[in-house]
Parts: structure tokens; C-alpha cells; sequence
């Protein structure tokens, strides 16, 4: 099915295959291939327990999981940065239904391993009004298996297109974490998953909306 966020990203790499090079293309290509193919960043599944974790949000605040779950069940999104335009699209159709969210007694809780100076920017840009927290170092992103490492001519791609990941970041690993959505009901537990290699495959957020509903109903 073709949804809403779907159809931007359907656009946008329309967009990008119109302007980028086929060595560019081919080199991002191979590198999903290859995450795909490795046994890095495989996500905690359906059933599992979340670790807890409290992390920084853009304000200088403190977000606990566990305390977050004292009020309701919450959805967690993890995402590369503020500088991937997927993460972007997809941050802005989460806030587009926060209300609905909120309406169904959860949270929603967006991580990266942005600094919390970048996380700010990512928030005030798109105006987003829910929990955005910065994993510095992937360290909450590594609990949920979560992190890769970008392979080095993946990483001069960056470079040579001014993207400096390692200074988003605040660290010199170039590691991030998958695009990786999760639903946690109030005991822990993950009732829900959806993780994948290919960072332009993610969950829809309004079918995300949906699973919460079966959660709280």
C-alpha cells in the first residue's frame, strides 16, 4: 500500500537518482546489501524485554523509559540524524498523528546518536513536539542491537557531499543505528517491532497507530 510517507519517500528518491551519480547510487546500494547480509543491527524482536534507559532530550531534560511506561504504553523510533531526509519525513507524519498518540494514553520517544545540540535543531526544524533524546555514542541503540558501522567508501561518499556524521554526532566511529520502530507496552515488553537494513524502509507511522490501538483497546 501506498501511504502518505511512503509516497514523499517514493519522491524523493525519484529526485535522487535524477541527481546523484551511478557510482554515488551503486555505492549506497552495496552498502545495504552488505548490512543486510551481516549479522550487524538486527533489533530485538517481538516478545523480547526492553532495556531501560534514560537518555538527554534537546532541553536539557532527562527521559526515562520505565517512567515514560508508568503513564502507557510507548512508541520508540530510533533514526540516523537530522541530516538523513527520510528521518525528517518520517519524524514530521509522527508528529502529525501525536495527537491520536496521546489520545490512546502513549508516548512517543524519537532516539538518535545526535548530540543534544543537534537534536534541537532536528526538533525546532520540524517542530516536533514529543520526547526527541540523544543516544551519543549508540549506546541505548547497541542494547536494541541496533548499530552498524558505516564501511569506509560509504563513508568518503559522506565526506565528499560535506555530510560529517562523526561531528553530528559528537564521536569519531561513524556508526549509526537502523531505522528501527518499536511499540512497548507498560510492562517492558516490545508488542511490536519493525526493523530493517534499508534506511527508505520504515514503518508508516499511521499503520504504527494501528498496532498501538490493538495495545490499548
Amino acid at each position: 500500500m501506498t501511504t502518505d510517507m511512503r509516497r514523499q519517500f517514493d519522491q524523493y528518491i525519484e529526485k535522487f537518482k535524477q541527481n546523484a551519480s551511478q557510482d554515488v547510487q551503486d555505492k549506497m546500494s552495496q552498502a545495504i546489501d552488505e548490512l543486510e547480509a551481516s549479522d550487524q543491527g538486527n533489533g530485538l524482536s517481538k516478545g523480547e524485554k526492553a532495556p531501560d534507559f534514560t537518555l538527554p532530550d534537546a532541553k536539557g531534560g532527562q527521559v526515562q523509559l520505565s517512567e515514560q511506561l508508568k503513564q502507557g504504553p510507548a512508541i520508540v523510533t530510533f533514526y540516523r540524524g537530522g541530516w538523513c531526509p527520510y528521518c525528517n519525513m518520517e519524524l514530521r507524519a509522527y508528529q502529525e498523528i501525536m495527537e491520536d498518540i496521546h489520545n490512546e494514553g502513549a508516548q512517543l520517544i524519537a532516539i538518535s546518536p545526535q548530540t543534544p545540540d543537534q537534536s534541537m535543531t532536528t526538533q525546532e526544524k520540524n517542530d516536533l513536539q514529543y520526547h526527541v533524546l540523544s543516544d551519543v555514542g549508540n549506546k541505548t541503540a547497541q542494547q536494541f542491537n541496533l548499530v552498524y558501522e558505516l564501511p569506509d567508501y560509504l563513508v568518503d561518499v559522506y565526506k565528499d557531499k560535506g555530510l560529517n556524521v562523526d561531528k553530528h554526532n559528537g564521536d569519531e566511529s561513524w556508526t549509526l543505528p537502523i531505522s528501527a520502530t518499536y511499540i512497548i507496552d507498560t510492562d517492558g515488553t516490545i508488542v511490536y517491532e519493525y526493523t530493517k537494513s534499508d534506511y527508505k524502509d520504515r514503518a508508516e507511522p499511521s499503520e504504527v497507530l494501528q498496532e498501538l490501538k490493538k495495545v490499548t483497546a
